[in-house]
């Protein structure tokens, strides 16, 4: 079975960086896409940005686009979200998600969940 291990998670200034990456375990599916979802503190889960293991297609919240960037290292197993010009609204839960099919913004289609990673953007 898939699984997903986040890490890179942090304490960082209003317009830092940080580089979260995703390690995946047990992938199978021939078509496979993995997302980055966050949860801030009284917050519904967003969607962050989705990518396609194998054609390495990308989709992008509007609140991030620009600023953040999703990527995957298929030889290491690895997606990684580099997040630029972070800003104090980006504060979350950072969660790697997995799905086998096409990439999706709803949290409900992707069935693989990584444990999360916290993200502190201090003003």
């Amino acid at each position: 079975q898939v699984q997903l291990v986040e890490s890179g998670g942090g304490l960082v200034q209003a317009g830092g960086s940080l580089r979260l990456s995703c390690a995946v375990s047990g992938l199978t599916f021939s078509t496979y896409a993995m997302a980055w979802f966050r949860q801030a503190p009284g917050k519904e889960r967003e969607f962050v940005a989705a990518i396609s293991w194998i054609s390495g297609g990308t989709m992008y919240a509007d609140s991030v686009k620009g600023r953040f960037t999703i990527s995957r290292d298929n030889a290491k197993n690895t997606v990684f979200l580099q997040m630029n010009s972070l800003k104090p609204e980006d504060t979350a839960v950072y969660y790697c998600a997995g799905r086998s099919g096409g990439k999706r913004t709803s949290e409900y289609e992707y069935n693989d969940w990584g444990q999360g990673t916290q993200v502190t953007v201090s003003s």
